[in-house]
């Protein structure tokens, strides 16, 4: 089996660019890191690893068995006057879609949508609750109110907040084994896949990441699997005052804190980012969101594939007769790597920083990439690693760097089976 790097060239933005860039900012800023601690060791990755873990869902496997995607009223669905991109893949958001429109499947969803308009469905199903965009060419989307609000906020922005404690030198005459990260509480508040691509690549560094999921809405299982080495997971419901208030406790002593719920959804629990600065100024903060926390999409959710269709990567992608995607989840996987790299480096710097890095703004830095030009490239062979998930055998695509040569994968913990407390 081949990596993502056959496919990156099925569509005309620099996929491949666009994804390499990403993950050599993460292993600059983690040979930065551990340089600033005193660790010689040697950072790398290779176009085999990076290609291979922009497709990692691809190439999961569970003992033996690949892993489903995508649910049954996630897609493309025609209506009287276009397409609409729906995401389903969560039970609540597939149930707002079925009270909605009163369906049960896929056939009644498109019996019920062939017969109205696409801007129609994509504001009464957010307003349902559900998740559903238009899909748009590139030069409506820039003339979109959105787009207009987030013009020049660029793909990552960065607030200092001042000094932090610097990480602790490595003690050379401890001996080898020790990683970047060692030594460092990460408290993961994300979904889906750019948020814990991140916290995995810090597990996987050396921090002790734990990952907190409300037990009414959890993770979906291949998610977690895809993205959980090195990590610990709990559950806690933040409607509850004693769950609450641990929370908060595990935020008030960690070293970052990175979230990735939908802009006020934390907020009202009194997670949103000034409360976390607060509550725990020594901490790196990272908000991750699909649009952007201003302009009139900035309460929405969303994900890498509904920014593909909203932005114009849908139309761009096409075929003859429906839209299409970038044969990966780039602007997830790229921002995940971003994020982690904007991390590593605030830790090597010692600053207390808080980050906001949206979807939207991967897209938008994907678009300003030249377009490809040129024959396609090789294909790559796929690097696999075994791993545990409790007891179940993982083949899986290793993080895309590598210390002195070796992977950095570890196994994945098991879903929330964690105790909601750090490791020491």
């Amino acid at each position: 089996m081949t990596s993502a790097t056959d496919r990156w060239w099925d569509c005309p933005l620099d996929v491949e660019t666009f994804a390499c860039d990403a993950v050599d900012r993460t292993r600059d800023a983690a040979a930065y890191l551990a340089s600033a601690r005193g660790l010689d060791v040697h950072v790398d990755t290779s176009p085999a690893l990076i290609g291979a873990g922009f497709a990692a869902y691809d190439h999961l496997r569970v003992d033996g068995e690949g892993v489903e995607t995508w649910a049954e009223l996630s897609g493309f669905v025609r209506a009287t006057d276009g397409w609409v991109r729906l995401h389903g893949n969560f039970p609540h958001h597939a149930a707002a879609l079925r009270e909605l429109y009163g369906i049960r499947d896929r056939a009644g969803l498109e019996s019920v949508l062939a017969g109205r308009r696409a801007a129609d469905i994509e504001d009464e199903v957010a307003e349902a609750g559900g998740i559903a965009v238009r899909v748009r060419e590139r030069a409506e989307w820039a003339r979109h109110s959105q787009a207009l609000a987030r013009a020049g906020h660029g793909g990552v922005e960065r607030e200092d907040r001042g000094e932090r404690p610097a990480l602790p030198p490595f003690d050379a005459a401890a001996g080898g084994g020790a990683l970047p990260l060692d030594g460092v509480r990460v408290l993961d508040l994300t979904r889906v896949l750019a948020g814990p691509t991140a916290t995995q690549l810090l597990a996987c560094l050396g921090a002790d990441v734990l990952r907190v999921d409300p037990p009414q809405r959890p993770e979906i299982p291949a998610q977690h699997l895809a993205t959980g080495m090195g990590k610990r997971s709990t559950l806690l419901d933040l409607r509850r005052e004693e769950d609450r208030a641990r929370a908060l406790e595990l935020a008030a002593s960690a070293d970052a804190i990175l979230t990735g719920y939908r802009p006020g959804a934390l907020a009202r629990h009194g997670m949103g980012a000034d409360a976390l600065a607060r509550i725990a100024p020594q901490a790196v903060i990272a908000e991750l969101s699909a649009w952007g926390d201003t302009g009139p999409w900035g309460g929405r959710a969303g994900f890498d594939s509904i920014v593909q269709a909203a932005t114009g990567i849908a139309s761009l992608c096409s075929t003859e007769d429906r839209p299409g995607a970038l044969p990966v989840q780039a602007l997830d996987l790229a921002t995940g790597h971003r994020l982690a790299a904007e991390v590593l480096d605030a830790f090597a710097e010692a600053r207390a920083r808080t980050l906001r890095l949206s979807l939207l703004g991967a897209a938008e830095e994907l678009w300003a990439l030249p377009r490809r030009t040129g024959e396609n490239g090789i294909e790559l062979p796929v690097p696999r690693v075994r791993v545990r998930a409790g007891e179940r055998e993982l083949e899986a695509v290793p993080p895309a760097l590598r210390l002195d040569g070796r992977t950095i994968a570890q196994d994945v913990g098991e879903y929330g089976a964690a105790l909601p407390a750090w490791r020491d």
